[in-house]
């Protein structure tokens, strides 16, 4: 790609929405080659960029999916023993002794996501997405290092893997602890800000189609208001858009307060952050229901 316009531009057509910043920052990591993590607020889209740039590239996407305890069998390599134990059967059914050397070879090697990366062959190459970094221990950071640095992997028993083109790394964050500097060093940075009233608007248009204009405008202006309460987890793009989703299934055209309290389980993901948007819909415009919005005036309605 020629620029961060181009980026721009392409992710747009896998309907994927990108601000300046987040643009400028996957076209630098593309033509620097280096590891780009992404923080941000949950549900802000951060997987989702990943995801659309593979698409956008055409180039295979090679997911790690972090959490804690993850150890480097299930991230970079490991060992087939169950192949490693029939091969020694079969030696010791032929009368032979294997040694290490014939026991830890490539046919017994399996490839997890970081080495598949590195080893990868085809034209393209891959987008490896190192997904929430932050919720594995410190002992898999260590283990990235030489990844993030070198685009390498190293296997005592066979030495040092490198890549020939190395994999676009995208690693992102939501901050539940902070990462080393370490890791930092290697990567660029960005930071993704849930996106802006006119862009959350076009965003909700994009992923929700079926969602009438009305509707789009008036969610996504609530939704920012909801941000503003004290919650304990303030609503993404992700929440907003099962919401608006919500609200299309049941044939909403119109927010009203009723409407919202019986989807608000899609967008508010507490009991505490449930109860405080239904006490605040007063603020939000959205008072006690009106006779025309009673559930007697709907049944009504709908004989």
């Amino acid at each position: 790609m020629l620029n961060a316009e181009e980026v721009r531009r392409r992710l747009d057509e896998q309907d994927h929405l990108v601000d300046e910043g987040t643009a400028t920052a996957l076209f630098l990591a593309m033509a620097l080659g280096r590891p780009l993590l992404l923080e941000g607020e949950p549900g802000v889209g951060k997987t989702a960029v990943a995801k659309a740039l593979a698409r956008a590239l055409d180039a295979p996407l090679i997911r790690l999916q972090c959490y804690e305890g993850l150890t480097a069998g299930e991230s970079l390599y490991e060992w087939n023993h169950q192949r490693q134990l029939l091969a020694v059967r079969l030696a010791e059914s032929r009368g032979e002794r294997l040694d290490d050397g014939d026991l830890f070879g490539e046919e017994f090697l399996l490839d997890r996501p970081i080495l598949r990366a590195v080893r990868h062959g085809g034209p393209v190459p891959p987008v490896l997405l190192i997904d929430e970094v932050d919720r594995a221990d410190d002992e898999f950071e260590a283990l990235l290092l030489e990844f993030l640095g070198e685009a390498s992997v190293t296997v005592p028993e066979l030495g040092t893997f490198t890549a020939e083109r190395p994999p676009l790394v995208v690693l992102t964050s939501n901050r539940s602890r902070d990462l080393h500097d370490a890791l930092r060093r290697r990567c660029l940075y960005h930071w993704i800000t849930f996106p802006a009233p006119e862009r959350a608007a076009e965003i909700l248009r994009r992923r929700v189609p079926e969602a009438g204009e009305a509707l789009v405008g008036s969610a996504t202006e609530f939704v920012g208001r909801v941000r503003e309460l004290d919650l304990d987890k303030a609503p993404g793009m992700a929440e907003s858009i099962d919401w608006v989703s919500a609200l299309g299934a049941l044939g909403v055209t119109e927010l009203v307060r009723d409407d919202i309290v019986r989807t608000l389980s899609a967008l508010a993901k507490t009991p505490d952050d449930h109860e405080t948007v239904v006490s605040a819909l007063n603020d939000l415009g959205h008072g006690p229901p009106g006779p025309e919005h009673s559930p007697r005036a709907r049944a009504e309605t709908a004989t």
